[in-house]
């Protein structure tokens, strides 16, 4: 059955596409136009969703690569979202399309014109109208000024859409600005560079909100206000992940037509405590021992470029460490999800949407949502705090998939961006070949959890103390006394004197000893360097001067101008079913 607003005719009449006649049609949800030609019994029809419509011109107007007008009085310009798949990743790629009508007359293609802008602002609430756009000119090749000039702008132009640019010109320039300024009027926050720009933003957006909601972020304990500015992500950067696992693609023209048409994609963050009442956030990799290791050790060589982090890779393989520590979690629900289960966060994932309800059960509409946020660890249901200890090889917890071009389906392939949990992954000391083929794995399509040294969990908040510190570890439990009360009792180890001695409980209630999985290296190492006592925090890019951490995952605390991976095939599915019935949802050319 038709909803009201299909059926509420907006406009209709016949206009010319090309040398063929067409019947037009504008409706609430959609604009369509079907060839009028009696003779061709295979008449095409080509349906834009207006929520998909990014502008409309007078006259036959290009945009990219540069904006050309062609008045004649009678013409005007609609521009959409195009489809295309992408040869190199699973998501697709989004172009400018463009269809030039022409009316029988002056008058009436002003009335379409109308229509067509009136509709996009009725039916278009979250299109942002003025953005803050941060650019990073020394990010990946350089190129940020230049792709924002001549790929973004003029897109945000052709949609309306105000910009006020700053070129940073130092580290946390962009932070600063978000602490400090006046942020009125502004729907959202642009960045456009890589991982470490996105991460400037994220600190900002939340520390400014929660400065103004009068919450403390370095408590553990506080629930976190969900922020209110959205945030865009245009790559150009050395590494775009954050953007490759909630888009698809590395693709600015991609990044900018989300931000136009105002997609929205709510996005999990951990908070990382450290030190005395530090914090840092994350949202694709909070990671100890090898992925630390290997961050510390190309700050060494900043001069070889992003080669740095292939070259620092190899050293610190070929240096086989592994680390003795304790690791506690507070698992999540398994019933919800699981991060063996097989399945991937796309474009409207159930798993996230149930999230919403369950995060913000209370909520009657978008505007209470900052009020009614139950946050991840306020069900006293979901079992209590595990704790495992042993020789790690690494200890990584990730919000997302991690996905990059070099790793297609990320550090955890069934992460999800919106269910309030992350998720856990050990890797406990093996032979370097072993963890050579754990390394593999993450660029193909092999499980890499299908081996015997490596564990993932999905957890809402994790623990993190060295070994043989116990008396230290139970006095950071002080993080975390607000989360004990509500979650449950505290699974004690069974000795304090050595990881060795600790348990490891597993799913089914099993239990086995860290010596089971522990083995004794037989490398000496590259140079045959000392092997460090203690590694580094890698938290997303930067490091972390404390070893011993407690982190805790806000539900949706942030949102993007994104919708998640779409899923091509499924697409193209929905597409061939409704081109049967003469209406096609999705065009693709």
């Amino acid at each position: 059955m038709k909803t009201q607003m299909e059926t509420d005719l907006k406009l209709e009449s016949s206009l010319w596409v090309g040398n063929k006649r067409h019947l037009a049609v504008l409706t609430g949800w959609h604009l369509r136009w079907t060839e009028a030609d009696k003779k061709n019994p295979d008449k095409k029809t080509v349906s834009v969703p207006v929520a998909e419509v990014v502008g409309v011109e007078e006259g036959r107007v290009e945009i990219l690569p540069h904006k050309s007008v062609e008045d004649t009085g009678r013409d005007f310009t609609v521009f959409y979202v195009k489809r295309s798949n992408s040869r190199t990743t699973s998501g697709l790629l989004w172009r400018l399309g463009r269809t030039q009508f022409t009316c029988p007359s002056r008058v009436l293609r002003d009335q379409w014109t109308k229509h067509l802008w009136t509709v996009l602002k009725t039916h278009s609430p979250l299109r942002p109208h003025r953005l803050l756009v941060f650019i990073n000119p020394f990010g990946g090749k350089n190129k940020g000024r230049h792709i924002y000039h001549s790929l973004v702008a003029p897109l945000f132009e052709l949609a309306g859409i105000s910009s006020h640019v700053i070129v940073t010109e130092r580290a946390n320039h962009a932070r600063d600005h978000l602490l400090k300024k006046d942020l009125t009027g502004f729907d959202g926050v642009v960045c456009v560079g890589g991982d470490g720009m996105f991460n400037e933003i994220l600190h900002g957006v939340i520390g400014r909100t929660q400065q103004e909601a009068g919450l403390c972020e370095n408590d553990p304990t506080v629930t976190l206000q969900q922020c209110p500015l959205h945030i865009g992500i245009i790559p150009a950067g050395s590494t775009d992940c954050v953007c490759y696992a909630t888009v698809g693609v590395m693709d600015p023209v991609t990044s900018a037509l989300h931000i136009v048409i105002g997609d929205s994609q709510p996005l999990d963050v951990c908070s990382v405590h450290y030190g005395p009442g530090q914090v840092r956030y994350s949202v694709s990799l909070v990671g100890y021992g090898f992925y630390g290791d290997v961050l510390a050790e190309s700050e060494k060589h900043r001069w070889m470029g992003p080669f740095r982090y292939d070259y620092s890779g190899a050293v610190v393989f070929l240096s086989n460490r592994s680390y003795s520590s304790t690791v506690q979690y507070l698992p999540a629900d398994p019933l919800l999800s699981s991060p063996r289960d097989k399945t991937r966060c796309l474009s409207g994932c159930g798993v996230c949407s149930r999230s919403t309800e369950r995060l913000f059960r209370n909520s009657s509409d978008s505007g209470s949502l900052y009020s009614s946020y139950s946050g991840p660890c306020s069900n006293d249901s979901e079992g209590e705090w595990v704790s495992v200890g042993g020789r790690f090889k690494c200890v990584s917890l990730t919000c997302m998939s991690s996905s990059c071009a070099k790793s297609p389906l990320g550090l955890s392939p069934s992460a999800h961006l919106a269910d309030g949990t992350g998720d856990l992954i050990l890797v406990w000391d093996t032979n370097p070949l072993g963890f050579l083929k754990y390394l593999h794995r993450h660029t193909t399509t092999q499980d890499q959890f299908d081996l015997p040294f490596v564990e993932v969990h999905r957890v809402k908040a994790v623990r993190f103390a060295l070994a043989g510190r116990g008396e230290e570890a139970e006095d950071n439990e002080s993080l975390s006394n607000g989360m004990d009360g509500e979650d449950g009792g505290h699974v004690e180890n069974g000795s304090r004197a050595g990881s060795l001695q600790h348990l490891a409980v597993g799913a089914k209630g099993q239990t086995m000893t860290s010596e089971d999985k522990t083995v004794t290296p037989f490398m000496c190492g590259l140079c045959c360097r000392k092997t460090p006592a203690v590694s580094v925090w890698n938290c997303d890019g930067e490091i972390l001067p404390f070893p011993e951490i407690f982190c805790k995952i806000h539900g949706q605390l942030v949102h993007l101008y994104a919708r998640g991976i779409e899923d091509g095939a499924s697409l193209r599915d929905c597409s061939e079913e409704r081109v049967e019935s003469n209406i096609t949802c999705i065009l693709h050319k």
